[in-house]
């Protein structure tokens, strides 16, 4: 993404040729009476550890631009997100930095805090950002060893990026199932060098989620709704045609990286 634009979608080459999105996500999926009661008591305990992450600079208006979502974990100044959200470089003549925008209550005016990047895995697509100054509540982090197909999941952040103001917003969903990352294609002319370097050297399961996406919300924590713990993190949705109809006709399946790898990051620091 660009400095000005709301978010950022990247496309990639799915099976059968499909698009395959890096975008955040929303979806509309029925709960449990018991469920909805757990999840009205965790999201007070998520959202003030979901923020937004972007660049800085003074004298672009506006100054902050919004690249996707990244959430508090270890000691309250780590953020963490996906790789792709981040900036490939920074325009360092213009004085631009990473930065992440903390929301006020009730979606209020967000304070904008100056980040650098800690740890980068572009082979999980994924990233820690070091913040300064107060820590923010960091999110528990669960193991993998309870993750099933079928569970239900939620996640929160902030979908279609900054148009709706930078307020956190939680959707609801299940794990439709555990798959490879690197889902072979029907043409070898379809084939990248990234998913070849996967298929070949770096395999990995993700969590293929019922869930519709929407821009924004790349790197959104995804959670057990009882309990508040992280289980994974979004980072791609496939597009049934066209990137232009990603909000008009959602394809309705999403993806997660498992929390493991993150947790891994977290001990190489």
């Amino acid at each position: 993404m660009t400095g000005g634009r709301d978010y950022d979608v990247a496309f990639h080459r799915g099976r059968r040729g499909l698009l395959r999105a890096t975008i955040g996500l929303g979806v509309g999926v029925l709960l449990p009476a018991t469920a909805l009661a757990q999840l009205v008591e965790v999201v007070p305990r998520i959202k003030p550890s979901v923020l937004a992450v972007g660049t800085f600079q003074r004298t672009r208006n506006p100054s902050f631009a919004f690249r996707g979502t990244g959430f508090a974990v270890g000691n309250g100044r780590l953020i963490a997100t996906n790789a792709h959200v981040l900036p490939a470089v920074l325009d360092e003549a213009r004085m631009e930095t990473l930065a992440v925008a903390v929301p006020g209550p009730r979606g209020g005016t967000a304070a904008v805090r100056p980040a650098t990047l800690a740890a980068r895995d572009e082979g999980r697509d994924l990233a820690l950002l070091r913040i300064e100054g107060e820590p923010i509540p960091a999110l528990p982090l669960d193991g993998e060893a309870l993750v099933r197909e079928g569970q239900d999941i939620a996640f929160t952040g902030f979908p279609i990026g900054n148009a709706l103001g930078f307020a956190a917003v939680t959707h609801r969903g299940i794990i439709a199932a555990i798959t490879p990352i690197g889902i072979p294609q029907d043409r070898a002319r379809e084939l990248n060098p990234a998913l070849i370097r996967r298929l070949g050297t770096d395999p990995f399961d993700v969590y293929q989620l019922d869930a519709t996406a929407y821009p924004g919300n790349s790197g959104s924590p995804v959670f057990d709704p009882q309990n508040g713990r992280v289980i994974g993190i979004v980072n791609m949705v496939f597009v049934k045609s066209t990137k232009e109809n990603v909000l008009s006709d959602p394809s309705g399946i999403s993806y997660a990286i498992p929390v493991r790898h993150l947790r891994e990051m977290l001990a190489r620091l």
